[in-house]
């Protein structure tokens, strides 16, 4: 068998798991990932969160403790998030060293009912950063219109932070400004902006599931020989803008001051469609200075049948345009595509988050002492 972790990491693609549960920190196994599978990183999100706290009994002595003092739910979700988050880093310590901060970094996302509201994901991503107090942290911010300017702030306040939630080519654009944005100000303030990192997470799967949906309807020959094709070229598209905002005077200036580039990290890699191989989002996505995190199913398949035959996104600039341009054609309006993705990616956060906060409630509730 072919090393295809190893040679997706040789082509300068970190490889991060998009998963995190106690029971991974406790057993070993995320450190047997990190050993074995060249994992480098982690990404966390509310429906992960969800998903651990609701299986198992990994989180039962910290709810009882929780549960007798008496702590709101919310407060409860804090405590469990963090304290995982804070077990993971610890364990990525030492790829964050090897990698001077580059990699070795876990994700923790702000309450995503804040999503609209910039004052509020400001405080929330302060308190978080507090919270974990690790310097191996990423505070992940939706790229909403309310987001951005809060990027800024906390990138300004010398924050290292996770864009989550990018769909469109235009917001992409305005994520790279804010963060440009955000360097500029902790510069301005007197910080070390070599210590500041930032990713950008573009999303992946979800736009061939919504633009397949819509080839699928219309049913032409035509209209199915794209399926499949938006998604590649949409991400692809991406890596052209970043290739182009950090090669400008604008960041020339700030990489004199030794400014990290945020790297594009592609988010929902896991394919939706068994018609396609499993792999898909992760071998034709290959180029230098990206970050792909998957979940283990993803990780699972690359490191079994991945076929990593190099960059597989430079060069591709034109067709991409192509297939875009083919799709909008068919009468698909790329932005109307891109703003429904954003709305229901904030929603199902939403509702994972809402989620937890039931299941929560009801675990601190069955494991609260009996009254004497």
């Amino acid at each position: 068998m072919t090393d295809a972790l190893k040679r997706l990491s040789d082509e300068g693609v970190a490889i991060w798991l998009d998963d995190l549960s106690r029971q991974r920190i406790t057993s070993g196994n995320l450190a047997e990932l990190i050993d074995q599978q060249h994992v480098v990183g982690v990404t966390t999100n509310p429906s992960i969160f969800q998903k651990a706290i609701s299986e198992g009994h990994g989180y039962d002595q910290q709810l009882a403790d929780l549960a007798a003092r008496k702590v709101t739910v919310d407060e409860a979700i804090r405590m469990i998030t963090t304290a995982d988050v804070r077990d993971a880093a610890d364990i990525l310590r030492p790829v964050f060293d090897a990698t001077d901060g580059q990699d070795g970094r876990v994700s923790i996302e702000v309450d995503p009912r804040l999503a609209h509201n910039t004052a509020a994901t400001i405080a929330e991503a302060k308190q978080l950063a507090w919270l974990v107090d690790r310097p191996n942290t990423l505070i992940k911010i939706p790229a909403t219109k309310a987001g951005l300017p809060a990027i800024t702030e906390v990138i300004g306040l010398g924050i290292s932070v996770n864009v989550t939630l990018i769909f469109s080519l235009e917001r992409y654009r305005a994520v790279m400004d804010a963060y440009l944005a955000g360097l500029e100000k902790a510069r301005e303030r007197g910080l070390d902006i070599s210590l500041i990192h930032s990713v950008a997470s573009f999303f992946v799967s979800r736009v061939d599931s919504e633009i397949d949906k819509r080839l699928t309807a219309i049913g032409t020959d035509e209209a199915k020989a794209l399926k499949g094709k938006a998604a590649l070229a949409n991400a692809r598209l991406a890596y052209e803008a970043f290739e182009e905002v950090f090669s400008s005077d604008r960041w020339a200036a700030l990489d004199k001051a030794q400014a990290n580039k945020q790297r594009p990290l592609w988010a929902s890699t896991g394919v939706k469609d068994p018609a396609y191989k499993d792999t898909l989002y992760v071998v034709d996505l290959v180029a230098p200075g990206t970050v792909n995190t998957m979940p283990e199913a993803t990780l699972e398949a690359t490191a079994d049948h991945g076929e990593v035959s190099g960059d597989t996104v430079r060069g591709t600039y034109e067709q991409s345009r192509a297939e875009l341009d083919a799709v909008e054609k068919l009468g698909i309006s790329y932005d109307d595509v891109v703003q429904l993705l954003e709305d229901e990616g904030v929603e199902k956060f939403e509702a994972s988050w809402n989620d937890l906060l039931k299941s929560t409630e009801a675990e601190l509730e069955r494991l609260a002492p009996s009254e004497a």
